[in-house]
């Protein structure tokens, strides 16, 4: 099935009304909206009836997590993410995003819209309106109050049975295993507690978190004691919510004093967090780092925080109702903006890791890792814009060609123009900033926006005598050079910068950057054989470093080279080690411009077939950025001949057929077996 449906990480219980309910209602409607108070199930239940309706929907059944957006601002870029729509275009967000869903039929499920109940319906009401075939499913504590809506309340589990027992029961057993519960009274004991907290599954899931410490008997006996006094305190919740305010309320009262304060700190994350981002945000006064990690696994063994298990080790995330109470005790302590302050300068550190990674072996995995604390770097820009602008720009000037690889041009101009705005005051971090914001606006095309940022950034670089920003400039100048048909400008201006401050490339992440241009400017201006040369020596230095990102775009020049020699083979065989960094990078936009360069290579070679269908598996990349066919110019004649001589040795219907089996496959699932040389991914 196509889609990105989350992985199920507990077993999933009862709902089978429900489900039977769902599956007809996305038959015949367009939008569905799941109800109810926090904690009642509502996204389990939608992460369950949507993974079984790929067979209603080709074109995939696609999961956007709404719950890590503090407001409404990342909106539409952070659902067209989820449907794979890496825009690079200057179109406005939303027409982008409906243009990509047009001709789609999927299923789209929007979860946690509650805190984003205005945005959510207006995107809603423009995506079912340009796009007929798209259906979406929301999970929200709120109507979305759309004309449309078929709204389904979803209730706790029924008391009266097997449901809420077995919740109760699977959860003990997968910790503790059978045992627990063949005590004498038990059995007693879990009906008691799931009457008590009326069937509502996190305030069971919470409770089934105590035994252990305590036997089923006890944990009930604890919860009927203290449920009163609980639901005396009028929190959080509304009266009615009362069972889950009681569960959480009586959750946070059994943890040990260094684990509550915990459990505040960490309600500053946004997304999912490590151990060492927990120690550097949330240690500090009474809770040391070793504290920190003893009292992390504590709140995971009772549930408070989800632990998964990854390859670089475990992650933890709170849901957002739990997230919600500790940070009202984060409020009653008065710490939230310092403990906004640490986070801000803990993810302000893994930006500045990441850039100095770039240049080497850790370039992949600062990747990664800038990919994985999304939501909490925009959350750290956003505390910065308010308290420290200087940071701010330092923040984001640091993140752009990170943003830019992972297809998040728009955020990146949004952000980097809200902070030009705010922090106006001359000095490197507002220049850098304006080289990203430069280069971000060429990245969509902006090319009239770009040139006024470029010789704004001139001035700033010349009044400053930096040579580094000197450099990043000159990165900036030659980059939109190539991109206009002007590659001996950016010949001369990467030239000139980089005679004016010797080195080497790899001393920093803009020499590198500017090193590149000037290959690229060589192949541009027809200088072949000197771009050849460079770009292996370039090249070499790469692979010995480990690094990914400039090598792809030398063996796109290497390819180019090759194409251009009449070494069709080799220029097959560097356009396919291209897309596999790409791919290893999940660059869209460097994607498409492989796919072009593959296909026109694979025509040269004289496999037409093959070349029809990556010309296809290209324009779906390339509708994917939000662009026709773009890339450097002097490659455009090229496939245009490369094109004409496909069509002529298929015939119209035989190109057509291939092109459109090419346009319609997997995407992913065609890039991996073109890489690999499979004649069964063309």
């Amino acid at each position: 099935m196509k889609g990105n449906i989350p992985q199920e990480t507990t077993t999933f219980v009862g709902r089978t009304s429900e489900l039977a309910l769902l599956e007809s209602l996305v038959a015949q409607d367009r939008l569905i909206t799941l109800t109810g108070a926090g904690g009642v199930g509502k996204t389990r239940l939608a992460q369950r009836a949507a993974a079984g309706e790929g067979f209603r929907f080709p074109d995939g059944v696609w999961w956007a997590d709404l719950s890590t957006l503090e407001g409404p601002g990342l909106l539409l870029a952070t659902v067209s993410d989820a449907v794979g729509l890496a825009d690079h275009s200057p179109m406005m967000p939303v027409e982008a995003l409906c243009e990509w869903l047009a001709d789609r039929r999927l299923l789209l499920v929007l979860d946690s819209c509650e805190h984003l109940i205005d945005a959510c319906a207006a995107m809603v009401a423009e995506v079912l309106t340009a796009a007929p075939g798209v259906t979406v499913l929301a999970t929200s504590r709120r109507p979305l109050a759309s004309r449309m809506e078929r709204l389904v309340e979803v209730q706790p589990l029924p008391v009266a049975g097997p449901d809420a027992f077995l919740l109760f029961s699977e959860r003990v057993a997968a910790r503790l295993g059978p045992q627990p519960l063949a005590e004498p009274g038990a059995a007693e004991a879990v009906g008691a507690i799931c009457r008590r907290l009326e069937g509502i599954p996190l305030a069971i899931e919470l409770a089934a978190a105590q035994v252990g410490p305590a036997r089923v008997a006890e944990v009930a006996e604890q919860l009927g004691s203290r449920f009163e006094v609980l639901s005396r305190e009028g929190f959080v919740w509304p009266r009615r919510h009362q069972a889950l305010r009681t569960a959480i309320g009586w959750s946070h009262e059994l943890c040990a004093p260094l684990e509550r304060l915990l459990w505040a700190r960490l309600s500053v994350f946004r997304g999912a967090f490590d151990l060492a981002a927990a120690q550097a945000v949330a240690a500090g006064g009474p809770l040391g780092a070793a504290d920190v990690a003893t009292a992390l696994d504590r709140l995971a063994d009772q549930s408070v925080v989800r632990r998964t298990s990854t390859v670089a080790g475990s992650r933890y995330r709170m849901l957002d109702t739990i997230r919600e109470y500790g940070h009202a005790w984060l409020l009653e302590l008065g710490e939230e903006t310092a403990t906004a302050d640490r986070h801000a300068e803990h993810f302000t550190g893994v930006a500045r890791w990441a850039e100095a990674a770039w240049v080497g072996t850790d370039q992949l995995a600062g990747y990664r890792r800038v990919e994985d604390a999304h939501p909490d770097l925009h959350s750290a820009l956003d505390h910065l814009l308010v308290h420290d602008p200087a940071a701010a720009a330092e923040l984001a000037g640091l993140l752009v060609y990170f943003w830019t690889c992972c297809g998040h041009l728009k955020e990146a101009r949004g952000c980097l123009e809200r902070v030009l705005d705010v922090h106006t005051a001359p000095g490197p971090a507002r220049t850098r900033a304006l080289i990203g914001l430069g280069a971000t606006v060429t990245l969509q095309g902006d090319y009239a926006a770009a040139a006024g940022i470029s010789a704004e950034v001139a001035d700033a670089v010349e009044a400053g005598g930096d040579p580094e920003l000197r450099i990043a400039a000159a990165c900036l100048t030659g980059l939109l050079g190539m991109l206009t048909g002007q590659p001996q400008q950016a010949l001369d201006s990467v030239r000139g910068a980089l005679a004016a401050a010797p080195g080497r490339p790899f001393d920093s992440s803009d020499r590198l950057r500017c090193s590149l241009v000037e290959v690229l400017s060589l192949t541009g201006l027809g200088a072949f054989e000197e771009g050849r040369t460079r770009a292996l020596e370039l090249r070499e230095q790469c692979v010995r470093a480990g690094e990914l990102w400039t090598r792809s775009y030398l063996d796109y020049q290497l390819s180019i080279v090759a194409l251009f020699s009449s070494e069709p083979a080799e220029a097959v065989a560097y356009a396919r080690t291209m897309l596999e960094s790409k791919r290893l990078l999940g660059d869209a936009f460097g994607i498409a411009l492989g796919l072009d360069l593959l296909a026109a290579a694979m025509a040269a070679d004289g496999r037409p077939e093959q070349a029809a269908a990556v010309y296809g598996t290209g324009e779906a990349y390339w509708r994917s950025v939000g662009h026709p066919q773009r890339g450097a110019p002097e490659l455009r004649p090229v496939r245009e001949r490369c094109e004409q001589t496909v069509r002529a040795a298929l015939g119209e219907a035989g190109y057509s057929a291939a092109y459109t089996r090419g346009a319609t496959a997997d995407g992913p699932s065609t890039l991996a077996a073109l890489v690999a040389d499979d004649p069964g991914g063309a």
